[in-house]
């Protein structure tokens, strides 16, 4: 996994040797001096995730934190304070900040990378959401992003894993301060609570008598109803190696033992947060989604949604300095299809293309029916060459099946021609890009149609 990485610390040594070691394991690393430029780099959308120290003269970390998290622009970056401070208080104090995690120096390298890893999956995860729901703010739903900025965590609803009596008390009791708590005792039984429960996070212990406890988080991850809910470690302090483990499976968080009750809280409060921050989201989406910013024959999405949520993913590629590529795609001969076999077939047809073009491109990928039998897909993070390779894809997939019709009574040969456009930087703009690729659509149709054309050909 890549991932653009801020380090900020006052120290040119402590600097110097987490650029190293970040860039040993192949991830991309951006560092401040000072929280004031931490602020201004982060605002710009220059980094995927923050590792923030806290003694900083002029603003510490915990205020860099804090600004951060209060802003809607920045509130989505994680943030993961590494520091000499190892008091539980001021744990608490960060995690009250707003942080995602709090390492304490000196840092182990496996520690350091699973958390860094884990926080850039969840923050790259969110990232499209996050994107599609900025587009809906422009058509009049709520904005998640302020809501979630006034969202404390309180008074979610917790299923608490754990077959040790004293152990669930103690636990539960220090968390019915701020939430609802149900505890389960089997693991077996815990998978099917989680699944049907709707609950805002899972905590479960790591020592669990007769199951493996990674296990069951695995199981809980795997399942489409729960592949969202955070899930939170109780561990013992031998048991580092299992928390990375768990980590690496899809844990969101863990608290070792013995628990110290405003970590407890204050970490469970984060996870409930960024659950109903993500929930939020999703609901966004999908109401956007009946706002008529999909093609109701195809399922794609249509010209309208194009139009705002394209420019968004060109500024978000130029500030990053990140490739990005756009192709227009059209049916050839469409409309001998209409004329020949009536406009049903010609339904049929268009169904039956924007499936396989699904099929063909990724999921952060935008694939949109602009009209009649004209496609375009936009693809970040990727750059002419690539985009060239799936749009040859697409085009085979198309050619060497024949499309069904009249409910699978006649089957027709279909081809497409494609124009390939690759983004210029931040002079560029979605016109012009689109434009580029229209033409090389228009060179593939005048030399033969069925192939592809790049605008570098």
């Amino acid at each position: 996994m890549t991932a653009r990485i801020l380090v900020v610390d006052d120290v040119a040594a402590n600097l110097k040797l987490l650029d190293d070691r970040l860039t040993a394991e192949y991830f991309e690393v951006v560092t401040a001096h000072d929280g004031p430029t931490a602020l201004d780099l982060c605002a710009r959308s220059q980094c995927d995730l923050v590792l923030l120290d806290v003694m900083m003269p002029g603003m510490d970390g915990f205020e860099v934190c804090r600004r951060l998290k209060a802003d809607p622009k920045t509130h989505h970056i994680p943030v993961l304070i590494v520091t000499a401070l190892d008091r539980p208080s001021d744990r608490v104090r960060g995690l009250e900040a707003g942080a995602d995690d709090f390492l304490t120096k000196p840092v182990a390298d496996a520690a350091l990378f699973a958390r860094v890893r884990s926080l850039a999956r969840l923050k790259m995860l969110g990232d499209e959401l996050r994107l599609r729901a900025q587009t809906t703010r422009e058509i009049g739903l709520s904005d998640a992003l302020l809501e979630a900025v006034a969202d404390s965590g309180a008074g979610g609803r917790a299923l608490l894993v754990d077959d040790r009596e004293s152990s669930f008390a103690r636990i539960r009791d220090i968390l019915s301060k701020t939430q609802t708590v149900d505890v389960e005792t089997s693991p077996q039984e815990a998978v099917f609570r989680a699944a049907e429960g709707g609950y805002d996070v899972v905590i479960v212990s790591l020592s669990l008598a007769n199951f493996d406890a990674l296990r069951l988080c695995a199981q809980i991850r795997s399942l489409e109803r729960t592949r969202m809910t955070p899930i939170v470690l109780l561990a013992e302090p031998d048991q580092n190696a299992r928390v990375l483990r768990g980590l690496e499976v899809g844990v969101n968080d863990y608290v070792m033992r013995p628990i110290e009750p405003n970590e407890l809280t204050a970490r469970v409060r984060t996870q409930v947060r960024r659950r109903r921050y993500t929930d939020r989201l999703r609901s966004n989406v999908q109401t956007s989604m009946e706002l008529a910013i999909t093609d109701g024959l195809t399922g794609l999405h249509n010209r309208r949604y194009l139009e705002m949520h394209l420019q968004a993913l060109l500024d978000q590629a130029a500030s990053r300095d990140r490739p990005l590529s756009a192709l227009v795609v059209d049916i050839d001969h469409f409309k001998q299809v209409n004329d020949r076999h009536g406009h049903d077939a010609g339904d049929d047809v268009l169904r039956e293309f924007s499936r396989r073009l699904k099929a063909s491109v990724r999921g952060i990928d935008l694939a949109v029916r602009l009209g009649g039998e004209e496609f375009v897909v936009v693809m970040p993070e990727t750059d002419g060459a690539v985009a060239r390779i799936v749009a040859e894809r697409i085009r085979t997939r198309t050619a060497t099946k024949a499309f069904p019709i009249r409910g699978g009574e006649l089957a027709l040969d279909v081809t497409v021609s494609v124009g390939v456009s690759s983004f210029l930087g931040a002079e560029d703009d979605a016109a012009a890009l689109l434009k580029r690729a229209d033409v090389a659509l228009y060179k593939a149709k005048t030399h033969g149609r069925n192939q592809v054309v790049s605008d570098a050909a």
